[in-house]
């Protein structure tokens, strides 16, 4: 999927907004256990649901992962439900070696066939670089996450002061054009987006932290909007468990159009549609 076909959905749908399905076994309501696959159904409703309203969907790796092979399974039905036009995700969070980094891509983009894969940049640019070599496939680099652990280490200062987060940022655009290459950033720094924007004007950001953990929406696409879009903001838990029966899904869909409304509002402001 091109830069444009997902600028092209945000002025459609008005909406920038990506569903995160991390689907837990432990928090599904307990009648979707009558099925065969129960993730799998669990994930088909909610897309059924939400699927105006998004322009992606973001599975968490993890969460299929821990139910061995039977969880593949479940993730790759998933992928191939979600419609062509939705932007999919693969929230893995790999990167390794060159070779091995190669692989990884594969998996992800070959054989599953997601549009893109969220990168640990830690050991730089050869455990990167394989993720970049596929067409129409894209790289999110993790720069500055939304979770607490982020001030463990993302925020200490280099050589000339700027901490680190902004040095990864500032280096990984040597390595791929906005085409092909996004930034996790997470929606807890709201006062880092003008700053970030200034660093990588033309790049989408993944924001993680809107809903459960309460990033402000507002504030952040205040100043990380660039003039076509630029963001894709993440809601997972605060969307897919906003109800715990069997009418989970109209819950979910409730909750997916409140996000939808307040981000075609921002964006009639933005650009006047």
């Amino acid at each position: 999927m091109t830069r444009q076909d997902i600028y092209q959905q945000i002025h459609q749908k008005k909406s920038y907004l990506c569903i995160g399905l991390d689907t837990d076994l432990t928090r599904i309501p307990k009648h979707l256990f009558g099925y065969d696959d129960p993730i799998f159904e669990f994930n088909r409703q909610i897309i059924d649901a939400t699927k105006d309203l998004c322009i992606a969907y973001k599975p968490n790796i993890a969460f299929y992962e821990a139910q061995g092979a039977k969880g593949w399974r479940s993730l790759e039905k998933t992928i191939a439900y979600i419609p062509s036009e939705h932007f999919t995700v693969a929230d893995a969070k790999r990167g390794d070696i060159g070779n091995t980094s190669s692989l990884y891509a594969r998996a992800f983009f070959e054989n599953m066939n997601f549009d893109a894969v969220t990168v640990a940049p830690y050991m730089g640019e050869d455990s990167v670089k394989p993720f970049l070599e596929f067409d129409n496939k894209w790289v999110i680099l993790l720069g500055l996450t939304s979770n607490k652990g982020s001030q463990d280490f993302q925020f200490t200062p280099q050589e000339n002061g700027q901490p680190l987060y902004e040095k990864v940022i500032r280096k990984a655009i040597e390595w791929g054009s906005p085409e092909q290459l996004m930034f996790v950033i997470g929606a807890t720094h709201p006062q880092k987006f003008e700053e970030i924007r200034s660093i990588a004007p033309d790049h989408f950001y993944l924001v993680p932290g809107v809903g459960t953990q309460g990033g402000d929406l507002e504030g952040l696409s205040k100043y990380g909007l660039n003039d076509l879009g630029g963001l894709l903001v993440n809601s997972s838990r605060g969307i897919i468990y906003a109800g715990d029966a069997e009418d989970f899904a109209e819950k979910a869909r409730a909750s997916a159009l409140k996000l939808q409304k307040n981000m075609s509002e921002i964006i009639k402001l933005k650009f006047g549609i």
